[in-house]
């Protein structure tokens, strides 16, 4: 454990950030794979507000700083393209 305030606060501080950085991935996940499932049973409506849902989520941890941004870039977009193969 650390000697001093301002480690001690430092290890307080990146405890609470890993708390909320798991709860954001959770969520995340737990979203991804509603929409793969809205999207293995060819249901469009469905699936467009899953993945709207989905990209917006993905877009408020790159913000809060649980994924990088290419990552999120990456992700949005491998999720788009199934989407429009669903669609067509």
């Amino acid at each position: 454990m650390a000697k001093s305030k301002t480690p001690a606060k430092r290890v307080r501080t990146s405890e609470n950030n890993r708390i909320r950085n798991k709860a954001y991935k959770s969520r995340l996940k737990t979203n991804i794979k509603n929409y793969e499932v809205s999207l293995t049973s060819d249901n469009v409506d469905a699936a467009r507000e899953n993945l709207l849902q989905v990209t917006s989520l993905i877009d408020k941890s790159v913000s809060k700083g649980v994924m990088h941004k290419n990552t999120a870039a990456r992700r949005k977009s491998s999720m788009v393209k199934k989407f429009n193969n669903l669609a067509q």
